[in-house]
């Protein structure tokens, strides 16, 4: 058995199935999640501090770019909560072979983006 074995793996051929691509979207969008939250807490702040606060938050928020950023921490938080719930299915042994996996995976991904671009057009 003397197999070349590759000396680096390149992640970028690796073909990887649904389940596993909606995990690391579940990674990704908690960290977000995490790091953005002083963002938000300081924008609940300066919203309940004066009526003053709250029109010059209101202006930035008018931001393109902004909206933009905040419609990404929507999609984080809208598709931590699915996938979040799919895992909590998996853990009470509901949808663990391989064919309800990959259908909760896609429900997962198509909920998130779907209820991202309605409630992001709602919002815009």
């Amino acid at each position: 058995m003397n197999k070349e074995r590759p000396k680096h793996l390149a992640l970028h051929l690796i073909n990887l199935p649904l389940p596993g691509l909606v995990s690391i979207l579940h990674r990704v969008s908690g960290l977000l999640l995490f790091l953005l939250l002083p963002l938000l807490l300081a924008m609940l702040q300066y919203s309940l501090r004066s009526i003053e606060t709250y029109t010059r938050l209101v202006g930035v928020l008018q931001n393109p770019f902004i909206k933009l950023m905040l419609l990404g921490l929507l999609w984080a938080f809208l598709h931590h909560f699915f996938s979040g719930i799919r895992y909590l299915a998996i853990d009470l042994d509901y949808g663990v072979g391989l064919a309800q996996a990959r259908a909760s995976s896609r429900w997962v991904l198509i909920t998130s983006l779907s209820l991202t671009v309605l409630l992001g057009a709602w919002l815009w």
